[in-house]
């Protein structure tokens, strides 16, 4: 659905196939914009403020639960696991926490402590991104945090110089607390 492989004559003649896959294209306050695969999307939710319901004992960057369609799903402050600034730190006042909601790809990494879903909340959802896969580059070792470094594929330069980071749902899921 989200992978198309496309054939690209080359000059000699030979045929090479390329992958495009689609990603949702987000921020995280100030600036920075990230992207993960939209075949590990389940939706994109605007969750009125206190309607997550806060769980104590768990990592800082556990919001909470969310109820969603009877089914509930851990609630992550994808820019606090990520190294950036916290949600509840950032200048911008919200009616509403906008979440994109994910499941892993790896169907090993479903438990019974985090569910099937999990939510990140996020400053902004933007697009729907077209990208090469073999143009998703792994960044050089200096380049990135710790924090980021487990949840990171790769990056990806568009043609008009914006680098988007590609993050990976499945890491998400193998970070949540275990049972």
């Amino acid at each position: 659905m989200s992978e198309s492989p496309l054939s690209v004559a080359k000059p000699s003649s030979q045929t090479t196939t390329v992958f495009q896959q689609q990603f949702l294209k987000f921020v995280l306050l100030p600036d920075t914009n990230l992207m993960i695969s939209l075949s590990e999307i389940a939706a994109v939710l605007k969750i009125p403020l206190g309607q997550i319901i806060p769980i104590p004992e768990m990592p800082s960057w556990v919001i909470g639960v969310y109820n969603w369609r009877g089914q509930i799903i851990w609630m992550v402050d994808l820019g606090q696991l990520l190294g950036f600034t916290p949600w509840y730190q950032q200048s911008v006042i919200a009616s509403n926490h906008k979440a994109v909601v994910i499941h892993p790809s790896n169907q090993n990494l479903r438990n019974s402590a985090s569910g099937d879903l999990i939510g990140l909340i996020v400053s902004d959802v933007n697009d729907i991104e077209l990208c090469d896969t073999s143009d998703i580059h792994s960044p050089p070792a200096s380049a990135v945090t710790p924090e980021l470094a487990p949840f990171l594929r790769g990056y990806w330069i568009k043609n008009n110089g914006e680098i988007i980071v590609t993050v990976d749902a499945d890491a998400i899921f193998a970070a949540m607390p275990k049972e």
